[in-house]
């Protein structure tokens, strides 16, 4: 918890009435193009490194980047990859079941375990820097609280509760991509084909056109109704703010996440750009963003569709 300071201006912007390190997320958080760099750089950084590192790894144990998803091949010779690091064993756990998954034995739950440990490490680094506005909100909220005297939670609480739903997403992601994997018998690092690919792509694309979709993304776009109507002082509270916000950006984006499946889930490439189109579908106030992205993801379903059929 923070202790509040008295005799300071609830206006100036300094979040003087927060301890040193509530100091630095809220004030890092202000700015629009500083998304709260204390916990992207620390949290979304770190994962970012560790997928990149997981890549790099498979590129290095396949001898080959190709396999890994378009323009992969590109990037390949600048991933790092450090034997024996996690990363490294997680994705050997990964390639492990490559020769085929079966439910009775095996590799399944090594395989299965390295594929959360991924799906997690990927929803950290894509959706950190999108909640750079409800951190910055809560932050702010929560400095005018402290000038009243009022007790107030840190930052962070808000944010674990956000990653844990996540974490709970990454159960689902990971059950998808393993049973794809056995009913197509593909690698467990590689981008799904054909139909399948197709169809992951035009539901991906037609849900950008959905009422909840459009329900969910306001609620992201608009924090602030949320976090003041809802105001918490204990960190069990601010934690299910957290997760009520993690929520709502599970509805918004959970259909562009499986996009990673059709084009390869250690993809950093494709990471990248879905990172910067969720972050900028979420802080647009219109809806141009997000029809386009579902207009040109369905149409490219259709056409692996079309072509796996003829």
């Amino acid at each position: 918890m923070f202790t509040p300071r008295a005799n300071t201006d609830p206006l100036d912007g300094r979040f003087d009435r927060l301890d040193r390190s509530g100091r630095m997320i809220a004030g890092l958080a202000r700015r629009p193009l500083w998304p709260v760099l204390a916990m992207v750089v620390l949290t979304a950084g770190a994962a970012w490194w560790f997928v990149m590192g997981m890549a790099g790894s498979v590129a290095q144990l396949q001898g080959s980047a190709h396999s890994l998803g378009p323009g992969m091949s590109l990037i390949s010779p600048y991933l790092p990859f450090e034997p024996g690091s996690f990363a490294a064993t997680i994705a050997a756990l990964c390639l492990s079941g490559d020769a085929g998954i079966g439910l009775a034995g095996g590799p399944v739950l090594s395989t299965a375990l390295a594929l959360y440990v991924m799906w997690f490490a990927m929803a950290a680094a894509m959706m950190l820097p999108t909640a750079a506005p409800m951190i910055r909100t809560y932050a702010e909220i929560a400095d005018t609280a402290a000038a009243r005297g009022e007790p107030v939670v840190h930052p962070v609480v808000l944010t674990a509760g956000y990653l844990f739903v996540w974490a709970l997403a990454a159960i689902g992601f990971t059950s998808v991509q393993l049973a794809i994997v056995q009913i197509a018998d593909i690698s467990a690092t590689g981008p799904v084909q054909g139909l399948i690919a197709g169809g992951i792509l035009i539901g991906a694309g037609l849900y950008q056109f959905t009422s909840l979709k459009h329900a969910c993304l306001t609620k992201c776009r608009n924090p602030f109704t949320t976090l003041f109507a809802r105001w918490k002082t204990t960190v069990g509270g601010v934690f299910r703010l957290g997760v009520e916000q993690g929520a709502w950006c599970l509805g918004c984006c959970w259909a562009l996440m499986l996009i990673m499946l059709a084009v390869g889930s250690m993809n950093v490439v494709w990471m990248a750009a879905l990172t910067v189109f969720a972050f900028l579908e979420k802080t647009e106030t219109g809806r141009v963003t997000t029809k386009a992205g579902g207009a040109i993801v369905s149409i490219w379903g259709a056409v692996l569709v079309w072509v796996a059929l003829t």
